[in-house]
């Protein structure tokens, strides 16, 4: 267990109200003044900061950055209930009113995302005027700051301007701040970033599951690659291939955790940590990804369980015909990826489904299991490095990146040569290399590729619904109102305006 986060005083320790979900005084006896005392309370409470990301993750992420782009859709089932939440999604149809949605995926990543900033705000508050060991404490100041300016980069990226809360916030008024401006918000990820990486110790040294300096430099890259900042995307990265802490596993299908022994491997740079069992550390995101209806005799052989039970309802993140094209010939990828099941219970002609595989485990109990997310992979590193090297003219040195990724798949060395030509090649390189990371449309939305890309994907599914998972009944066909909202961000969480008078 103590290679994995605990979740021990999430409960005890750090409830959030159900109308503020920026206060942090907590409910029970214990308060911050009470508990903030020593090394341990500090280490336990930046525990508890990680909490949010599995709900994240398993819940959240997939739905809004990849079945909202063109690598996953819905299996429509007619004979389910309303889905509107999840199909306005994937439709690009999320219902917008006086610049907020009512759309409950969004609440809830708005909601888990201040939920980190809330309990990061708190340990960073404290912890200076406390003392304890001082590589412990640099320990947890980096993490604490890591995970603030990861939750606010989710944020920029989700909302643009989001109100910027440093400091911990003790009433409903004080949770009610203005919407401070994109490059603010970017200013003060990097802040957070560029002060954490000096004080996390790197992969060796650092716990499993926990944020370390590769992890920082990584997402601070990200953020300076949205910036277009090539130079400074460049500069922070190149230190994670030069560390040797990382490298590519040896064959794609071994970069996700499969099993216990192959968490946290070679090739990760920051996942987020699930259990198997009963100690309430699971994730369950594979069975959110199934087609439906299925059958427990179709779901044991992919889940391997002991107790397999019928799933009914609506499928989930299903790759689309486009992302099934996006493969090269040859592409090893392709079938660690993506398998296809048949469903005895579809109401189509053809019940073959395809499903997201590359996540695929066996384990023994139906609804339960332990792997772990991939936030940031070195393959990513690589092809961060490959744009960022290509966008300064640095063609060779972007070729020999890409082509790492692409010799492990199998595939031949690029042919680009320009820089225009690598560039689309990078691109697509991601796509299938980051296939259901929840990438894609934050790689659509970047580089400001929403109307050549989304518009004619929502055309061919009006145009050719049963292509995409629709059955031949009549009225199973796309709403009216599908790829009607193209926007780059989200509108803000209507009951979230609810608390504040500035959205």
């Amino acid at each position: 267990m103590k290679k994995y986060i605990p979740v021990l005083l999430a409960a005890s320790l750090f409830f959030t109200s159900c109308e503020d979900f920026l206060t942090v005084v907590p409910e029970t006896q214990l308060s911050s003044a009470t508990f903030f005392k020593n090394q341990k309370d500090f280490e336990q409470a930046v525990n508890a900061a990680y909490v949010p990301l599995r709900t994240i993750f398993n819940d959240r992420s997939w739905l809004l950055a990849e079945m909202h782009s063109d690598n996953t859709y819905y299996a429509r089932n007619v004979l389910f209930g309303a889905v509107d939440n999840q199909e306005d999604l994937a439709d690009f149809s999320v219902p917008v009113s006086n610049g907020t949605t009512a759309n409950v995926h969004v609440l809830n990543q708005w909601r888990q995302d201040y939920l980190i900033i809330a309990r990061t705000n708190q340990i960073l508050a404290l912890i200076d005027d406390v003392n304890f060991d001082a590589a412990a404490k640099a320990n947890v100041k980096g993490q604490a700051l890591f995970l603030r300016a990861f939750a606010y980069f989710e944020l920029a990226r989700y909302f643009g301007k989001v109100p910027l809360h440093l400091t911990p916030v003790a009433s409903r008024e004080e949770a009610a701040l203005p919407l401070a401006e994109e490059a603010e918000v970017y200013a003060q990820i990097i802040s957070d970033l560029t002060a954490a990486i000096p004080l996390l110790p790197d992969k060796s040294k650092q716990e499993p599951g926990r944020a370390t300096e590769g992890s920082a430099r990584t997402l601070l890259g990200n953020v300076y690659i949205n910036l277009k900042r090539w130079a400074d995307a460049e500069q922070v990265l190149t230190p994670v291939v030069t560390s040797g802490r990382y490298s590519l596993m040896s064959t794609y299908d071994m970069a996700f955790s499969k099993n216990t022994s192959n968490k946290n491997n070679a090739e990760s740079v920051f996942e987020v940590q699930y259990l198997e069992g009963a100690a309430g550390l699971q994730g369950n995101f594979m069975y959110q990804f199934m087609p439906r209806p299925i059958s427990a005799a179709e779901l044991q052989p992919i889940m391997g369980t002991s107790n397999p039970q019928n799933i009914d309802g609506e499928g989930n993140n299903i790759p689309t015909p486009d992302i099934i094209a996006a493969y090269e010939p040859g592409d090893k990828r392709k079938d660690i990826s993506i398998g296809y099941v048949t469903l005895s219970g579809s109401f189509r002609t053809n019940k073959v489904y395809p499903y997201i595989k590359k996540y695929q485990s066996n384990h023994s109990q139906h609804n339960n299991h332990g792997m772990n997310w991939p936030v940031y992979r070195y393959a990513e590193v690589l092809l961060f490095l490959a744009e960022a090297s290509n966008e300064q003219g640095k063609t060779g040195a972007a070729v020999g990146f890409l082509n790492q990724i692409r010799t492990r798949a199998g595939l031949p060395a690029t042919t680009a040569t320009s820089q225009t030509a690598l560039r689309e090649a990078i691109f697509k390189e991601r796509r299938v290399e980051l296939a259901f990371e929840n990438k894609r449309w934050f790689d659509i939305q970047r580089t400001d590729r929403i109307q050549e890309i989304i518009i004619p994907y929502g055309q061919r599914i009006v145009a050719n619904p049963l292509d995409y998972y629709y059955p031949p009944l009549a009225g199973a066909v796309p709403r009216s109102n599908v790829f009607t909202n193209l926007s780059k961000f989200y509108a803000y969480p209507a009951a979230e305006s609810d608390l504040s008078p500035y959205f």
